[in-house]
């Protein structure tokens, strides 16, 4: 379960991140913080862009979270827990 619950907010502090320059905050993508972000939540990430980005919106995190979710319910019903 800690597992999936450090996916989970990995992915969500990520979506943040990606929202801050917007409001004109500058991230720095050489930052050690962000580089491990990237490194913990691409690997889900990515494959999934190819199939839920739609015009610019990509929809990635949110079928990501809703993902791990399910994930993790399956196992823990299936491990009696």
């Amino acid at each position: 379960q800690l597992i999936f619950e450090l996916l989970w907010w990995a992915i969500l502090i990520k979506v943040i991140l990606s929202w801050l320059p917007m409001a004109g905050i500058r991230i720095d993508p050489y930052n050690p913080v962000v580089q491990m972000l990237n490194s913990i939540t691409d690997p889900i990430l990515e494959p999934l862009r190819r199939y839920t980005t739609i015009g610019m919106i990509d929809l990635s995190p949110i079928v990501a979270l809703i993902g791990l979710r399910l994930i993790e319910r399956f196992l823990i019903g299936l491990l009696g827990g």
